[in-house]
């Protein structure tokens, strides 16, 4: 039935800045851009290594997250990469901090922690 994640989809509570992120930042890359006049919201689909996987969305007011990680619902992003350490280092020149690295008990991978404009965790783990 299922094949494959499609998208995810980030409510954002201002757009310029997490815009700015997830592109300047992180390096998505803008497939399509739209305003949304009835909803007086943004919509941005962005692409990683050639593939669509986040919409960005800004809406008026939208509640705050509850708590960081353990709120019902999405926990948090995680990225694979080649390697951690060179990530950290890259994130940190652009204002970014990440958690110490750590190994998953129960794979071994490496793996930090970090978090988006509206603190949303953000995993990145080493393949």
């Amino acid at each position: 039935m299922l094949k494959s994640i499609h998208h995810i989809a980030i409510i954002c509570s201002d757009y310029e800045r997490s815009k700015r992120f997830y592109t300047e930042v992180l390096g998505f890359e803008i497939l399509a851009e739209n305003y949304r006049e009835d909803r007086k919201s943004y919509k941005l689909d962005l692409i990683l290594n050639g593939v669509y996987c986040v919409e960005l969305f800004s809406f008026p007011d939208p509640p705050k997250r509850i708590s960081r990680p353990e709120a019902l619902g999405l926990r948090h992003l995680a990225f694979s990469v080649d390697h951690v350490d060179n990530c950290v280092t890259e994130l940190l020149l652009k204002g970014v901090i990440c958690e110490p690295v750590r190994i998953d008990e129960f794979t071994g991978k490496r793996f930090t922690f970090f978090e988006d404009p509206d603190g949303l965790p953000i995993e990145l783990v080493e393949l």
